[in-house]
């Protein structure tokens, strides 16, 4: 079987997500003591910003919902409860809060806190992929590229699609599955040059055994190619980059 990259499904596992605006002034010194208490991400006991969390949480903000469900599937200055995770992540997946859409997919695809269930699953990875969630367009890639599950069928095409919105956006996985795809002609025509390129940008992303793994592929791509098409595969590789700057 062809080898993906792992998705990393809890990105926030160990940095709590600040809002980008708070709601109301109310709300807005709640995040600031809750932001305070936690050290803005620093790892510390917590246990006060969650106190804080809450209150935000209570009155409906959905920044808050979400954090608390990290805090509980962590164990973050509570004990840790994929239930109450749960709890919260879907009080702000309802409010359509695209983090907690993509961390309540996950719940069901892996049965932590309800019963698992591939459906619901997907529904929620669609709706977080949807709102540009790199992560869960990955996800949804690699269950139509894999197949092995009811909710979705086999369908390469459509893998291609996922891992190109979330390639497009950075994302080093997405970056290699689509090399790999273009390497092996799969859901699109076969494309070294394209392979390359791809794998070129994962290797520069990632670490450890997936960088050694996307330098591999490239390697496969760049033993099949011309000069000509290696230069035209480095030349896509920069301009690319140019085009998408990364995080300082």
């Amino acid at each position: 079987m062809t080898h993906f990259v792992a998705v990393l499904a809890l990105l926030t596992a160990l940095a709590l997500c600040l809002p980008v605006q708070a709601q109301t002034p109310a709300i807005d010194a709640l995040w600031a003591r809750a932001e305070e208490e936690t050290g803005a991400g620093v790892p510390q006991p917590y246990v006060e910003g969650v106190r804080f969390f809450r209150l935000a949480a209570d009155q409906g903000d959905a920044n808050a919902q979400f954090n608390l469900g990290v805090m509980y599937e962590n164990g973050f200055g509570v004990p840790e409860d994929d239930v109450e995770a749960v709890r919260w992540y879907r009080l702000a997946a309802d409010q359509g809060y695209a983090s907690a859409q993509h961390h309540l997919g996950f719940m069901y695809e892996t049965g932590a806190g309800v019963p698992q269930d591939d459906i619901e699953a997907v529904r929620w990875y669609r709706l977080a992929a949807g709102q540009g969630i790199a992560v869960a367009q990955v996800t949804l890639g690699f269950m139509y590229a894999d197949g092995d599950t009811r909710a979705l069928p086999q369908d390469d095409a459509e893998a291609v699609r996922w891992f190109r919105l979330a390639a497009d956006q950075g994302d080093a996985s997405a970056q290699y599955n689509l090399g790999l795809m273009y390497g092996n002609g799969r859901g699109i025509p076969q494309d070294d040059v394209q392979a390359h390129m791809w794998f070129n940008l994962a290797a520069s992303r990632l670490t450890s055994e997936a960088r050694e793994r996307a330098v591999q592929g490239r390697d496969v791509a760049e033993g099949r190619m011309t000069p000509e098409g290696l230069n035209e595969a480095e030349r896509l590789a920069r301009e690319w980059d140019a085009a998408h700057p990364r995080d300082p």
